[in-house]
């Protein structure tokens, strides 16, 4: 019986001397998505776009209205010189095409970048986040990798994040 109360007390002793854990979790979607940062990316890349748009528009029109005259002089030439002019006509829109696909990707590989940067920025916010407040974890969670199936509100950290990180960016 004395036996007994030992272990029993040696066992109640390692128990309570152990550090409860600390867990949160953050809803990815939501803080990247409320994020202002990752907002002033898209509308700056936006604006690049729109830019891009409007420049492959008007050379677009330019070209077409040079289609048009090579078109009459085609009419008025030989038909050896009228395929001459074709083939020019050809090539030139391969190079444009060739060019306004190489800006589009650009612009695209640009944004891949600055987005990547940006949840790589986020997940050091949110590791740092967690040694500063004593979290054992911080899981992250989303609709297409739901890895928290169940949290109570109070582990929820996902406002509380986004709010810092806002609150960092605006510092910045």
């Amino acid at each position: 019986m004395k036996n007994i109360i030992y272990v029993l007390a040696v066992a109640f002793a390692f128990t309570a001397c152990q550090k409860e854990k600390k867990i949160g979790y953050v809803e990815n979607g939501t803080v990247i998505n409320g994020y202002q940062e990752k907002k002033d990316i898209e509308t700056k890349y936006q604006a690049k776009e729109e830019t891009f748009n409007k420049k492959a528009d008007s050379i677009g029109k330019a070209f077409q209205l040079e289609v048009q005259q090579t078109q009459i002089d085609a009419r008025k030439s030989s038909q050896k010189k009228a395929q001459e002019l074709m083939q020019g006509l050809q090539q030139k829109q391969q190079v444009l095409q060739q060019q306004m696909q190489f800006e589009q990707q650009q612009l695209t590989q640009a944004f891949q970048t600055e987005m990547d940067s940006l949840i790589v920025k986020v997940k050091d916010f949110v590791k740092d986040y967690g040694k500063k407040n004593n979290y054992t974890y911080i899981l992250g969670t989303s609709d297409a990798a739901a890895s928290v199936l169940y949290g109570t509100e109070e582990n929820n950290l996902t406002q509380t994040i986004l709010d810092a990180l806002n609150a960092e960016y605006k510092t910045e």
